[in-house]
């Protein structure tokens, strides 16, 4: 395991993004190991390798980066960049476009990477070397592994897909709602209240195998229509009453429900309290979980749904406007713990 890697977080919603770390870099066989990185958006990550280290950009929502760190003595630190030549590369500081930091430290780098036959290139470099400035002058972080392509993201949000609703999580939300549930590729992955797709999309996007189950039946026609549209499949979309269908998988079979139910606002709960549709459906399902599996449940706010013997480990909230705070719930079974509620 190589402690060797920082993430560079977004900066939204950090106590999200950080347990979305957490979880992700779990799910890859690795960990955060500092809680109280400074700055905070910068958290060293244990990894087995430099591929877990790509896997682990490609899976985050709210992050930008993957570094693989620099040694932190200044004379080993010129040897290592050497090290990485020759071919173009740009020095910046972390969290800014542009930016020189402390001239003659910058200069030791860059000349370092000349002296490996490497040149300059701000605008298309193929390496990025970042570093963090500060009172004490610029220190070096490392180079980047990979970067997380948030423009992907982007371009699945509801707009850009043939089936439209008012109201569904951005693609960049619904990839942490998945991560949150450290799942790995090949998982089974179920939501009761698939909608338009959206989280389905996003642990489809990692590797996992999905199911959903809606009990309208144009939104299972157009969560198919959105996933072929991305490219991706889903094991099975059933039109059924969401608690009714956990009759269709055996016990033990789903590694993780992620969903995010109607709240009654703009989304339909069938007459039912939205909370008591909740709860009816989570206790259904509960036994289709495996041992160590995950519910994961975008609320807002209210009562735990999960049935006895499932806890909240983990319980963050996300503001979508004035008169609604949402947040992202993680059940888990066993001994009551102390929800994370902020970092």
């Amino acid at each position: 395991m190589s402690p060797g890697f920082l993430v560079e977080l977004s900066g939204e919603n950090l106590p999200l993004a950080r347990a979305e770390l957490d979880g992700a870099a779990d799910a890859l066989g690795g960990r955060a190991v500092d809680p109280e990185a400074t700055p905070p958006t910068l958290v060293p990550v244990e990894l087995p390798d430099l591929d877990a280290a790509r896997r682990l950009a490609d899976r985050l929502g709210l992050a930008r980066r993957v570094i693989e760190r620099a040694p932190e003595r200044a004379d080993e630190a010129e040897d290592w960049i050497e090290g990485l030549g020759p071919g173009s590369a740009s020095f910046r500081p972390v969290g800014t476009p542009t930016g020189r930091g402390a001239p003659g430290t910058v200069d030791r780098w860059v000349a370092a990477w000349k002296r490996s036959g490497g040149t300059v290139d701000l605008a298309r470099p193929a390496r990025r070397f970042y570093f963090l400035d500060g009172e004490g002058g610029a220190r070096l972080l490392g180079a980047e592994v990979a970067a997380v392509d948030r423009a992907r993201l982007e371009r699945r949000r509801m707009p850009t897909l043939p089936y439209r609703r008012p109201v569904s999580l951005l693609p960049k939300l619904a990839r942490a709602a998945v991560n949150l549930a450290r799942v790995r590729p090949g998982q089974l992955v179920v939501d009761p209240f698939v909608g338009t797709g959206a989280l389905l999309a996003e642990a489809a996007a990692i590797g996992a195998k999905v199911a959903g189950i809606d009990r309208d039946a144009e939104m299972v026609r157009g969560a198919a229509r959105n996933l072929e549209h991305l490219g991706l499949d889903a094991e099975r979309l059933l039109t059924r009453d969401a608690g009714e269908a956990s009759g269709a998988f055996d016990e033990h079979s789903v590694d993780a429900i992620v969903t995010d139910p109607p709240y009654g606002r703009a989304s339909a709960s069938g007459g039912e309290v939205p909370a008591e549709l909740v709860r009816r459906v989570l206790s259904a399902w509960a036994n289709r979980v495996r041992p160590g599996g995950r519910i994961v449940v975008v609320l807002p706010g209210g009562a735990d749904p999960a049935p006895p013997g499932w806890v909240r480990t983990v319980s963050l909230p996300d503001r979508v406007h004035r008169s609604l705070t949402r947040e992202f719930r993680v059940y888990e079974r066993g001994p009551a713990t102390v929800p994370v509620s902020s970092r």
